[in-house]
């Protein structure tokens, strides 16, 4: 028998009233498979709307979701920060309660044709053993959640469902870059898009399926901040053939030779331990111990490298992290060039001191003739678990997969969540797949893919979780 929680919404109000009948949950099996049909058919349709960044685009993808509100008759408003970048948002209007924001970006990172199986933007149809994967960037992140926002959100809609709150969907461009066409730029110049928001749901979290069968879901609360630097050596050019001591190719390598040998240190912040507790049960036996006790994996130098290798997003939680990505300097081979730049991705631990840190930085690349320019550079913040939304989560998790292990996470990376969190909306990330544990590398990698089932379930549960957060509640 179908759980009252995942009942289609056209059935709500009745649900409410306890007067489901048996040809009416069969309607309701009905409507639910028809809606994730389209989701399906809709994930195809996003993943081949090109909207790698740069350039962006994503004024394409904007108009997309454009057609749909029209075809659903659901107001929406567009707003293009430059040329190419749109953005998009709905509301759907309901009670006085904060509003819940539904959010993902349209933009996604570049895709090598050549490494990959298929054309990464043909959304192409493949088998894994018995499973139907979609294969395309943006499947992980994060197209295919935007659709299953969207689907909640239209479900809501067409079902007419009295809401206790606002629910507002959002689509914005680039995330990918830092946000500043898009999540950022429409909190400084489009306020009114969320207005009244109080809940956010962003990506940064989904579920994992290991090998050995077990099923871990995070849920994001809080996320190392980026700070992306750009070093500049300036030297005498000349000709390739009477090479000087110290040009400024020489002087940037060597900073950076010293850089990447530089060690920041390990420590254990409080929303990291956390995290790695509530994991432990479920982590390879080898490392168990060490999530139950931190001060383990920091303990020993060895033991912390390995878990680099093994663990990579476990090991930069417990660290400041530099990565050398950028490198340019003369465009011809025999000039030494007057200038050479280099770009550098560092990942900060949420409470660390950012000037602090740039002390820290100058000193390790021990060369003051470089100078060091900060191109982005986010605040932290952490989303409470005390929350109608959290615990939304958790209880829309705990029903679909019982046996699951479910944490607040601590994200390596960034999502838009930050300039939102700024504001004092609560925002967490959670997307609801299962990915398998070898799938996982498809974010910013090769032959991105999920599975036609994900879209289906990851469907059902997010219509299961708005309502549980947004509908109305019957009257005692």
């Amino acid at each position: 028998m179908t759980k009252p929680s995942s009942l289609l919404l056209t059935l709500a109000a009745g649900a409410a009233l306890g007067v489901i009948t048996q040809s009416a949950g069969a309607q309701q099996a009905t409507d639910l498979a028809k809606l994730q049909d389209e989701a399906v058919r809709h994930t195809r349709e996003y993943l081949r709307i090109n909207t790698t960044n740069p350039p962006g685009n994503e004024v394409e993808t904007m108009r997309w979701f454009a057609r749909i509100f029209q075809q659903e008759g659901i107001p929406f408003d567009t707003a293009s920060s430059a040329p190419g970048r749109g953005n998009i948002w709905a509301r759907l209007k309901g009670g006085s309660q904060p509003a819940l924001v539904l959010l993902h970006h349209m933009d996604v990172v570049p895709a090598d044709p050549k490494y990959w199986g298929t054309d990464p933007f043909a959304a192409t149809n493949v088998m894994v053993g018995k499973d139907s994967m979609i294969v395309g960037r943006g499947a992980l992140d994060t197209k295919t959640l935007g659709v299953v926002e969207l689907e909640a959100f239209l479900a809501m809609h067409r079902a007419k469902v009295p809401l206790e709150r606002d629910v507002i969907f959002i689509a914005t461009a680039d995330e990918e870059a830092g946000g500043n066409f898009g999540a950022g730029w429409l909190v400084k110049n489009h306020p009114e898009a969320f207005k009244g928001a109080g809940l956010l749901l962003n990506e940064g979290g989904d579920g994992t399926l290991g090998d050995d069968g077990k099923i871990q879901f995070g849920i994001e609360v809080t996320q190392k901040t980026p700070l992306w630097l750009k070093l500049t050596s300036v030297g005498k050019p000349g000709h390739g053939s009477t090479p000087p001591p110290a040009s400024a190719v020489n002087r940037l390598i060597r900073a950076l030779d010293r850089l990447q040998t530089y060690e920041f240190a390990p420590r254990v912040i409080p929303a990291v331990k956390s995290y790695l507790a509530a994991i432990a049960p479920s982590a390879p036996a080898k490392w168990r111990d060490g999530f139950t006790d931190p001060s383990k994996l920091i303990a020993d130098r060895n033991t912390l490298m390995e878990l680099q290798v093994e663990q990579p997003e476990i090991a930069g939680l417990l660290r400041n992290t530099c990565s050398i990505t950028m490198l340019q300097a003369s465009n011809k081979i025999n000039v030494i060039p007057p200038e050479a730049q280099a770009q550098v991705d560092c990942r900060l631990l949420p409470d660390q001191d950012r000037e602090a840190f740039l002390r820290e930085f100058a000193a390790a690349i021990n060369d003051p003739s470089i100078t060091i320019e900060t191109i982005i550079g986010f605040s932290a913040a952490v989303s409470s678990t005390n929350s109608p939304l959290y615990r939304s989560i958790v209880d829309v998790v705990k029903r679909n997969y019982p046996a699951a292990s479910i944490a607040p996470a601590v994200s390596t990376g960034f999502t838009d969540s930050h300039w939102f969190r700024d504001l004092g909306i609560a925002s967490f990330g959670f997307a609801p797949f299962l990915i398998p544990e070898n799938d996982e590398s498809g974010v910013h990698g090769n032959n991105e893919r999920i599975s036609v089932a994900n879209v289906r379930k990851g469907t059902e549960m997010m219509v299961e979780l708005v309502r549980a957060v947004a509908a109305a509640k019957p009257v005692p």
